[in-house]
């Protein structure tokens, strides 16, 4: 049953059709590369599992409109990525970072491939979530949590220096891990700090 769905032309016309066995070989065979997209954006395992769960629904109730000359594959990736924007544009705690992030897609990107966005916020957000733990730490609690380096100091009890050293090696190891080609995008997020820094 499967393989008579391996076409997208075939794929497309039985989800238009209600076609349940279209449907059970979409979930399949998407289900698991979209929930590793999605959590490399939100990182929650739960939170990942709902938005690519949404999607699937919303595709099967959308069927009848889907269309046979586009690319399945990339509408998808666009819909989780756009379920990740609304989740976070709706939500009442929205952090600095995310939402500085949000808009610097729109002002940043030029890029008109559907999928560079996406590839883009997983690629930066996987980069600040491998730089080594202290350095992470303290860049989170500086550009995500909003605290003053002070602030940081006092809660960590380390000098105000050791927080500035490591503020400035995550700024270079950010540069070095996403290259230049994400600069404009580094400075809209992280403000004019990182003019100094990259």
């Amino acid at each position: 049953m499967k393989g008579n769905f391996e076409s997208q032309s075939v794929l497309i016309e039985g989800l238009k059709q209600g076609n349940e066995g279209a449907y059970e070989y979409l979930v399949e065979h998407y289900h698991n590369r979209l929930c590793v997209y999605a959590h490399s954006l939100i990182r929650d395992d739960l939170m990942a599992e709902d938005i690519v769960q949404s999607v699937f629904v919303q595709v099967w109730e959308k069927r009848h409109k889907l269309k046979h000359d586009f690319s399945l594959e990339n509408y998808l990736y666009k819909s989780v990525h756009n379920k990740f924007i609304d989740q976070y544009r709706k939500g009442k705690a929205v952090m600095a970072l995310e939402k500085k992030y949000i808009e610097a897609l729109e002002l940043a990107v030029e890029e008109k491939d559907e999928l560079q966005e996406q590839k883009i916020l997983g690629i930066l957000f996987n980069a600040i979530y491998e730089l080594p733990p202290k350095c992470q730490q303290i860049f989170l609690m500086s550009k995500k949590e909003g605290l003053t380096n002070i602030e940081i100091s006092e809660y960590l009890n380390v000098s105000k220096k050791t927080v500035e050293g490591q503020i400035t090696k995550a700024f270079g190891i950010l540069r070095e891990n996403l290259g230049k080609k994400y600069e404009v995008i580094m400075m809209v997020v992280f403000g004019s700090e990182t003019e100094r820094l990259i």
